[in-house]
């Protein structure tokens, strides 16, 4: 009851703390020429669940968890081809070496606070191993990735997120429209300056879908649309630096080998670069890849490739403008992160022929 109850109070502040602001299709911003999904969300990928946790409590506690599962059903005995791409390696990606070596992912994936990974990554264990089917599996590799939501808005050392919140965060999973902003994983995150988050956005590349979702909290120079609107936000030509990460998970039905979705993921690096990532000393740029398509009787060929790539990287670019739009001011830890102002930033690109 207490899990249920945690996950239903949590759901409902990020959903109405994110009502009143846009998307980026809704200021008409359009990333690329490919086209979305009817969701234009990760889940647009059939069988692709999204659940969040998300924690503020007192004064000091800003953050959360996310989990992504690429179906419902017992991942330990379903597996799923994946792989991970580390643009930077500056972060804590458990569980990311055996899905690189077997190209396979067995549990949900999380996406969370750094020093909450440890914690996520056992509470995810003890679900998996509770699962039917799994009492007698002795190995999981549970899959958990981070950004650093301490540096401004959460009490990070308190390491808030445990078996409850993930728990609420796996079992309220749900396909349909993603909640985005300041929720789960990104309540406390930062990004270009401005309030991060959770975002998503997908693509139509053929008969194939292309999901993405990202945990933004990073530096750099916020570009949209290849338009400097942080800097001309800021009247400054210096970007905002400082360190941080971004996690970039990839859905696709498109039925990819574990060696192809490793160029996928590498692929968000490109839709990165686009906004303005500054790619820091201190920001970890990790990608996680995977297909819903198992045992295929027939691959993708090398050749067939280039339109998911482009899709990819479409998606990753307006999921980073997603979750900028998206998040909502955030007082915490006794700082406040504004969020990207909608007004001026509409007045930017309107005056640079993006916008009518």
């Amino acid at each position: 009851m207490r899990v249920a109850l945690l996950c239903f109070l949590c759901g409902t502040v990020g959903l109405a703390a994110g009502q009143t602001r846009p998307r980026a299709r809704d200021l008409g911003i359009v990333a690329g020429i490919l086209p979305t999904g009817p969701l234009n969300a990760i889940t647009d990928v059939a069988g692709v669940l999204v659940g969040h946790t998300t924690l503020i409590r007192g004064d000091t506690i800003r953050t959360g968890v996310t989990a992504v599962l690429p179906h419902a059903g017992n991942l330990f005995r379903d597996k799923v081809p994946a792989a991970v791409f580390v643009g930077n390696g500056f972060g804590k990606l458990a569980g990311s070496t055996q899905v690189n070596e077997l190209g396979e992912i067995e549990t949900p994936i999380l996406l969370t606070s750094t020093l909450d990974v440890p914690r996520a990554a056992d509470a995810l264990i003890d679900y998996m191993l509770a699962l039917p089917g799994n009492e007698a599996v002795r190995s999981i590799n549970p899959l958990v990735a981070e950004t650093n939501d301490g540096y401004l808005l959460n009490d990070i050392r308190g390491r808030h997120v445990g078996h409850d919140e993930v728990f609420a965060a796996i079992q309220n999973a749900k396909g349909g429209p993603v909640e985005e902003g300041a929720v789960g994983a990104g309540t406390g995150s930062v990004a270009f300056g401005w309030k991060g988050g959770i975002g998503t956005s997908s693509r139509k590349a053929g008969e194939y879908t292309i999901g993405v979702l990202v945990q933004t909290n990073f530096g750099g120079d916020l570009t949209i649309a290849g338009i400097p609107v942080g800097r001309e936000l800021r009247k400054s030509v210096g970007p905002n630096s400082g360190n941080g990460s971004i996690v970039i998970v990839v859905a696709t039905d498109a039925p990819v080998d574990a060696r192809n979705l490793r160029r996928m993921a590498a692929r968000t690096m490109f839709g990165l670069a686009r906004t303005g990532a500054d790619g820091s000393n201190g920001s970890g740029d990790y990608a996680i890849a995977f297909s819903t398509a198992r045992n295929p009787p027939k691959l993708v060929t090398n050749d067939g490739m280039s339109g998911l790539f482009v899709a990819t990287i479409e998606a990753t670019e307006e999921a980073i403008y997603n979750s900028l739009l998206k998040a909502v001011t955030v007082t915490g830890n006794g700082h406040t992160v504004q969020a990207l102002p909608i007004e001026e930033t509409k007045e930017i690109l309107r005056a640079h022929g993006v916008l009518r």
